[in-house]
């Protein structure tokens, strides 16, 4: 009886003691990730999320075109969303968001079909945008089939140096303004090629990013 006592006590006190030893560890885990939560630093979030931060009297951007004729083009100036599928105001042919040069108010939203519609609306539209305001273009689905050559040059005039090459279904996003005086560096460009598309008739998503400078009186 004494025997078996004493190895219930023995059972007792291992259990206890591995018991302890578990919670400890298992506390220890939990002050670890605690204190690392705690002195971790998140990496800074910029305006609409681009990869750094942009100087004074400038305003972020980004943009990506069409991903094949599924997923629409997404334009955020100013952490602000300005065109995206989610918001419902994106559609086939080039999507344009025009954007106050001064200010960085958006002024206006529209997508022009230039697969089944018709250049007319999408030229009288590029004619009416006045001076000092930024233009952000970006494609969906195919956005040349329609373009003339009229329409090329409106925009090839907004800084635009890869309109002339837009070809049907070519993925293309780009940033320019009204009475700009040289070329944008703000452009990607995409052609559709069956040898490299990533998609089945279409060419992978372009994105672009940047910190257009503020317009001065």
């Amino acid at each position: 009886m004494r025997v078996a006592g004493a190895a219930k006590l023995v059972v007792a006190v291992a259990i206890f003691l591995l018991t302890f030893y578990v919670i400890t560890q298992v506390f220890e885990i939990k002050m670890d990730a605690n204190l690392g939560n705690l002195f971790a630093t998140k990496p800074p979030r910029y305006k609409c999320g681009i990869s750094k931060a942009c100087p004074e009297k400038h305003f972020a951007f980004k943009m990506a075109s069409g991903a094949a004729n599924v997923v629409g083009p997404k334009i955020c100036v100013e952490d602000n969303v300005l065109m995206s599928g989610v918001k419902n105001n994106v559609g086939r042919g080039i999507n344009v968001a025009l954007v106050n040069g001064k200010t960085g108010e958006a002024l206006n939203t529209k997508y022009f079909d230039m697969w089944g519609g018709d250049v007319a609306p999408f030229i009288e539209f590029l004619k009416s945008i006045q001076d000092g305001t930024i233009v952000l273009m970006g494609t969906y689905d195919d956005g040349a089939t329609k373009l003339n050559e009229e329409a090329r040059k409106l925009i090839a005039e907004l800084g635009s140096t890869s309109i002339n090459n837009l070809g049907f279904r070519d993925n293309w996003v780009f940033c320019g303004g009204k009475g700009i005086k040289t070329k944008s560096p703000f452009e990607q460009h995409i052609k559709n090629n069956k040898d490299t598309n990533k998609y089945e008739g279409w060419p992978e998503v372009v994105e672009m990013e940047g910190c257009i400078p503020q317009k001065q009186d």
